[in-house]
């Protein structure tokens, strides 16, 4: 009796259910996107619904797009979206981004190894190392080939070598081509003596890495820490060096080749070298032939004695880039500090000295061949020279001119922008590196991503959520995506930053209305090669139109940077191999013919000369990118 009262309470529920899922089942197989056997309540199954209701169109749902709709299944998809409503996501992160294939940094465990001989540390992912080496008398550690090709390196050195003596740290090929690495360095070499730090291709390659050197050396006794080739050719990423070497005594500190062809790169230098005893830093090549790079020096060498610093080919051939010196030799004695061939930028950099040298004792300061647009604050008067100062603009130096030819290609890969003439059949063109950089991840439901916080406002909640430290790469990607997200719009441009398929329908119907479909380049063959243009098809029949293109952005879930782009006209093209004549891919370009709002140093007029509002402006759509328009 009671199983057969259980059977009645529960037929109802039963009914429904069955009668739900063969009716969905029945609609889908004739879709082909979803089997008969698949719950109706995943997220995948409601996005299905949502696409019908609201994509007016008979043409088959972008396969592209929905490969990247949340993987959760129908009872994951519901705990967790409960578990944000109670702000207690963050009590379960490991299981959640496992889950929903997010990008999240492993939460490294605490570390009490203490290691007495030498050590070689290759082929090594993801470690703390915290009281590593300290006390240690001698000895040599090797970190080769370590992190490398990693996509998410997260190291802690914390309290190493620290009072150690005559003790050798060697870094060597160190997480070369990671993606988004994080290593953390604090109380690092802290009152060593007479010891020695090598980074050597150091974070080569790396797509936003993300250093922190904090009482590096700090009252150190002759160690000699050298960077050479560190972080060469890396993308959009930040070294901070707080109260590195101070109180130290004479140890000399090398960056040779720094930076070198890096893409946007920042560093920080705070209270570098403060009332340290002669100090001797060289910085060679430092960011030469990079591509905005920053760099800030706060209380550099603030109240030191005798200290040298050398700045040799600094940011030399560089594009723009600015450099901030603050109370830099502030109340030192006998500094010396030599600018040679500083900031020949390829564009006008911006360079500010406040409080330069201020108070200072017997010091000597040179500026040989130094840069453009440079600001002067409460500099010293006196013990300072300059020789060939280029107080001109980059674009009439003759030095300039002779060198931008040979330059651009080091900052704008050939092919990234072209004319739209270029778009013709048979025409033979370079292809930039159109692959994707970023971690792979998925959308999140839009069940769980409107519970989630989303604003400046609530950096702090999401710092808990996603176990973001302070300081920490985490940190910085997040508020760097929150500020880009809330910035305001330029001239014409509507904008939204959408974090699940449901929102970004509903911004691209918004703005071309319920007629829409979303294209993006098939594959990435021929990226980095010349290709054939071959059949070209322009989108709404090749007429000025307008579109909205969707740009990732670095943040734990899959987010989109869309906005409505005016005034555009959009091809498909088959692409082919120049040698077979064989259609290896299938591209979508975007042609922008309104640029008199763009910037006069985008990487575009470099290229391809002019300016903003002269010429028009094309481009790939890259590997998970995509543009939505109007359909045929």
């Amino acid at each position: 009796m009671l199983k057969q009262k259980q059977l009645h309470l529960f037929s109802p529920l039963c009914l429904l259910f069955l009668l739900f899922n063969v009716n969905f089942s029945a609609a889908s197989a004739i879709s082909g996107e979803i089997t008969a056997k698949e719950n109706p309540f995943t997220p995948k199954a409601y996005l299905l619904r949502y696409w019908d209701k609201e994509i007016r169109t008979n043409l088959p749902k972008s396969a592209f797009l929905l490969s990247k709709a949340s993987p959760l299944n129908a009872v994951d998809s519901t705990n967790f979206a409960k578990l944000a409503s109670q702000n207690t996501l963050s009590s379960v992160l490991p299981s959640f981004c496992s889950t929903a294939k997010l990008f999240c940094f492993p939460d490294l465990s605490p570390s009490l190894e203490k290691h007495d001989t030498n050590a070689n540390f290759a082929v090594y992912l993801n470690k703390n190392f915290t009281n590593y080496g300290t006390l240690r008398p001698g000895g040599v550690d090797s970190f080769k080939n370590y992190s490398d090709g990693d996509n998410l390196p997260v190291d802690s050195f914390r309290r190493y070598s620290r009072d150690s003596s005559g003790h050798e740290d060697r870094f060597s090929s160190y997480a070369r081509e990671a993606n988004v690495a994080d290593q953390s360095f604090n109380t690092y070499g802290t009152g060593a003596t007479g010891s020695s730090s090598n980074f050597k291709s150091y974070n080569g390659d790396v797509n936003v890495p993300n250093i922190r050197f904090t009482t590096y050396t700090a009252d150190a006794v002759g160690r000699t820490n050298k960077f050479t080739t560190y972080t060469d050719n890396a993308n959009a990423g930040n070294q901070d060096f707080t109260a590195y070497g101070k109180k130290s005594n004479g140890s000399p500190n090398v960056f040779s080749s720094y930076g070198k062809g890096s893409n946007v790169m920042g560093s920080g230098f705070s209270g570098y070298g403060e009332r340290g005893n002669g100090a001797n830093d060289t910085f060679t090549s430092y960011g030469d032939e990079g591509n905005v790079p920053t760099n800030k020096f706060n209380n550099y060498g603030d109240g030191g004695n005798a200290a040298v610093e050398s700045f040799s080919s600094y940011r030399d051939q560089s594009n723009v880039g600015d450099d901030s010196f603050q109370s830099y030799a502030k109340n030192s004695n006998s500094a010396k500090v030599k600018f040679s061939n500083y900031g020949n930028s390829f564009n006008e950099g911006t360079d500010v000295f406040k409080g330069y040298g201020q108070g200072a004792k017997g010091h000597t300061v040179g500026f040989k061949t130094y840069g453009v647009n440079n600001t002067f604050k409460d500099y010293a008067k006196t013990g300072v020279t300059f020789a060939k100062y280029n107080n001109v603009s980059s674009s009439t130096s003759p030095k300039m001119a002779a060198t931008s030819g040979s330059l651009v290609n080091r900052w704008v890969e050939p092919g990234k922008f072209f004319r739209e003439s270029m778009l013709k059949k048979g025409n033979v063109m370079p292809m930039p590196d159109i692959k994707d950089k970023m971690p792979k991840r998925s959308f999140l439901p839009r069940t769980i991503v409107s519970k989630l916080p989303f604003s400046s406002s609530k950096v702090s909640q999401l710092k808990q959520l996603f176990h973001a430290a302070d300081n920490s790469t985490m940190e910085t990607i997040i508020k760097d995506t929150l500020s880009e997200c809330e910035r305001a719009p330029s001239a014409g441009e509507t904008k939204r930053c959408v974090g699940s398929v449901e929102d970004m329908i509903d911004f691209a119907t918004s703005i071309l209305g319920r007629n829409v479909v979303v294209r993006s380049t098939e594959n990435l063959n021929g990226s980095k090669k010349k290709i054939m243009v071959g059949s070209i098809k322009g989108i709404n029949g090749g007429k000025v139109t307008k579109s909205v293109s969707c740009h990732q952005s670095l943040f734990p879930y899959l987010l989109y940077y869309c906005h409505s782009v005016p005034k555009v006209r959009v091809y498909e093209a088959d692409i082919l191999d120049p040698n077979t004549k064989a259609k290896i891919n299938h591209g979508v370009a975007i042609c922008h013919l309104d640029t008199s709002a763009w910037s006069p140093t985008h990487g575009a007029f470099l290229a391809l000369g002019s300016g903003p509002g002269r010429i028009e402006v094309c481009h790939w759509i890259f590997e998970n990118d995509m543009t939505w328009t109007t359909a045929d």
